[in-house]
Order: structure tokens, then sequence, then C-alpha cells
């Protein structure tokens, strides 16, 4: 059982602490020794708050989620409506061409028919290129590129997208550049 005290510290001010926490004694903390623990408790949270954030698997993950998921969901897609993502991106990826592809996609959007592990799709899908920065899709990509089974996936840089995005297509163009890389090579 916790018993609260009434103390008053030195400037004056009131508070209250645990005279007993789990059958263990507490002393008297000051208004110092509060201070301390306060200001070590928030570095700890501040902490622990930006290398969740910095880190880049959970930036990337957080955009997907909110700018990707809606439509291709867990990255599973939809069978014969949405274009599964999982499995996929880490491979096109592995050519400088499919890289260039991927941005063009994100920045400008695509169009059309696709065939995609023998599932036709036909489905339309919007530009980013007004909603992200350049950081913002590369850690989408490589997000995506990391969910797949290559063992060193790829890392997209926000430099590679900034190339890109300085050569804007129509989605027309996106899917006539998809339709050349996959008779270069299959893409899956």
């Amino acid at each position: 059982m916790v018993f609260w005290k009434r103390h008053q510290g030195p400037s004056g001010g009131v508070f209250h602490i645990p005279s007993r926490l789990a059958g263990v004694s507490c002393g008297m903390l000051t208004f110092p020794d509060m201070r301390r623990i306060a200001k070590g408790m928030i570095l700890l949270c501040l902490g622990t708050f930006s290398l969740a954030a910095c880190s880049g698997k959970h930036e990337g993950a957080a955009r997907y989620r909110t700018n990707c998921g809606i439509c291709h969901h867990n990255g599973e897609g939809m069978k014969g409506e949405i274009p599964p993502l999982i499995g996929r991106i880490d491979l096109i990826a592995s050519s400088a061409e499919g890289r260039h592809y991927l941005a063009d996609v994100l920045l400008n959007g695509l169009n059309g028919p696709l065939d995609i592990r023998g599932v036709h799709y036909n489905f339309s899908m919007p530009s980013f290129r007004t909603r992200l920065s350049d950081h913002e899709i590369a850690s989408i990509l490589t997000y995506l590129a990391a969910r797949g089974d290559s063992p060193t996936p790829p890392v997209f840089t926000a430099d590679e997208i900034a190339a890109v995005r300085a050569h804007p297509l129509p989605t027309s163009a996106v899917a006539e550049e998809r339709r050349r890389l996959d008779q270069i090579h299959r893409l899956p």
C-alpha cells in the first residue's frame, strides 16, 4: 500500500511523495533531487523518441502507412485491383534502371494495365511529386525494399530521388518505361 506524505519545500511549495512503495521506505526528496530525476526522465523519453523518429526504417514505415498503405494495405495489395509491393521492390531495385523506374512511379504516378505474377491489374496510382519530399520518397522505397527477401536490400537516397524529380514524366511515359524494362528483364 502507498501512503502519500505532504511536504513543504524550501521555496514554500507543497508536494506529495510516497512514504512507502511496495514495503520499501522512501527517504525525503529535496526539490533539487526531484528536479534531477525529472530532467533525467525527460531526457530518457526524448532520447527514446528521437531514436524512433530518426530511424529510417520507422520513418519509412510511417510514411508508407500514411501515403501508400490506404491502397496497398500491408504491402500485399488486393489481388486483381491493387498490385502487391512486398517481395517485388527489392528485386526491381536491383538495377539502376529499376531504381529509376520506382522513383518515377512515386513521383509521377502510374496508369494502365500491369501483369504481375500472373495476375492482371488495371489501376491508377497518383503522383506524390507535390506531396512528398525526396527524403520521404527515399525512406518509403528503402522501407519497402527491406521488406523483400534480398539479403542486402537496396537503400534509396534523397539525392537519387532529386535527380529523377528533375525530369517530370506523364503517367503514360512511366507505364512505357515499365514495358521497356520488362522486355530487358522480366519485372516481378
